[in-house]
């Protein structure tokens, strides 16, 4: 039996290492102090019995739990990442139990005034009467992706121990930098050598994901004239108001906080601003390859009218794509996911089928040749102070691992 003990004191043991990426960096891993709990992972993976642990250059872990049939059996991998994001802090990461959830208000800092509140994270409802673990509202948790590493070291950790469940040959990766979108950059698939994997990188129980946005990024720079402002009349060129009017020409509702579901959006996150210049940073997310690639050629229509307008290069922009559409390169393999659905439905959880609306490692190592769905983590909230985990759900990732092991091990 997984205990609630041993999870708890598992993950928290991640959280508190402090493993927040830097996406200003351009070393592998972003920050050295992902290292530290990088380390300490390739030890336990040993002391727990593990083979084949390795660690390269880059911090990617690796590991192998041999087969224990003696028929063939298709090699599959489980992969979580150990960055947290730097959206928030993660460092002194302070967890906070809570038993026996009671539905009502959890005061997080009582000297802050931080309250986590059902009023409005509803889905706090959803775990009446389990085990919270909560931030103390002055960092993010970590449970993405810690929860994630938990899960799996914790389901290896019970396959060793119990070798009367039946399984082939599995494969664990651990990666740095996937907050940043790097995660998956220096894996090295072929030495992984799984037939497929899955990340359990997702959120609230039951979530089973093959789909996720086409992403790209894009840098638009505004270029304006400086002069006296008091002898300006002809001559100012007010980069800002000129970058004003690009934001202002794209679709209004197609933000972040006015899509939902398969709907994809414009993210405008950052504005560097002078008279002389203006940086604008986007990000272009779509389901839908076509629509993907119709924004892309909206801002870039956009940029050449603006140049048109103002008779001369006013406006550069810079579009470079992130990752794509898994679900190109799991439809092929739908079995892979047949078989996470099977273990969630046996283990009488709720399969919760939709498309992330982000990305994970899978994405790009679905086209790197590793179809990777992805998985719940059990975790809510990611990237904030409100963040929180109930532990039960943790404890249900660690089954469904183990079930799914045992089901691709069956003869057919």
């Amino acid at each position: 039996m997984i205990t609630k003990e041993d999870i708890i004191k598992r993950f928290v043991s991640y959280v508190t290492v402090d493993t927040e990426s830097d996406p200003e960096s351009t070393a592998t891993p972003s920050t050295a102090k992902q290292w530290d709990l990088a380390n300490a992972l390739v030890e336990e993976l040993k002391a727990i019995g593990m083979q084949d642990v390795t660690i390269d250059d880059k911090a990617y872990i690796m590991a192998t739990l041999p087969s224990n049939v003696d028929h063939d059996v298709p090699t599959i991998g489980f992969i979580s990442h150990f960055d947290t994001s730097p959206d928030f802090t993660g460092a002194n990461v302070k967890p906070q139990i809570i038993e026996s959830y009671d539905g009502k208000d959890i005061v997080l800092n009582e000297k802050e005034g931080i309250v986590l509140s059902p009023d409005y994270f509803e889905d706090l409802l959803l775990y009446k009467g389990q085990t919270l673990i909560t931030t103390d509202g002055t960092t993010l948790l970590g449970a993405d992706d810690k929860a994630g590493i938990t899960e799996i070291v914790s389901a290896m950790e019970y396959l060793i121990k119990h070798p009367e469940i039946k399984h082939g040959k599995i494969r664990v990766g651990f990666t740095p930098d996937e907050e940043i979108g790097r995660g998956a950059h220096h894996f090295d698939v072929e030495k992984f050598g799984a037939d497929w994997a899955y990340t359990m990188d997702g959120s609230q129980i039951g979530e089973l994901e093959y789909e996720n946005f086409n992403a790209a990024g894009a840098v638009v720079k505004v270029k304006g004239k400086i002069v006296h402002p008091g002898y300006a009349k002809g001559k100012m060129i007010n980069s800002m108001y000129i970058a004003t009017e690009f934001i202002n020409s794209l679709p209004r509702m197609e933000t972040p906080e006015h899509t939902e579901g398969y709907e994809g959006f414009f993210h405008l996150y950052s504005v560097k601003g002078e008279v002389e210049e203006t940086v604008l940073q986007y990000i272009i997310r779509d389901h839908d390859k076509g629509h993907f690639e119709a924004r892309k050629e909206m801002m870039q229509k956009l940029t050449d009218e603006l140049n048109a307008q103002y008779g001369r290069e006013v406006v550069t922009i810079e579009i470079k794509d992130q990752y794509y559409n898994m679900k190109e390169k799991v439809e092929p393999v739908m079995h892979i996911v047949d078989i996470a659905e099977e273990a969630m439905k046996q283990l009488n959880i709720k399969p919760l089928i939709k498309a992330i609306r982000g990305g994970t490692d899978g994405s790009q190592l679905s086209y790197m040749g590793l179809p990777c769905p992805n998985i719940f983590a059990g975790g809510h909230n990611f990237h904030g102070r409100y963040e929180y985990v109930p532990v039960e759900s943790m404890i249900k990732a660690t089954e469904v691992i183990c079930r799914i092991a045992e089901l691709t091990a069956e003869k057919k």
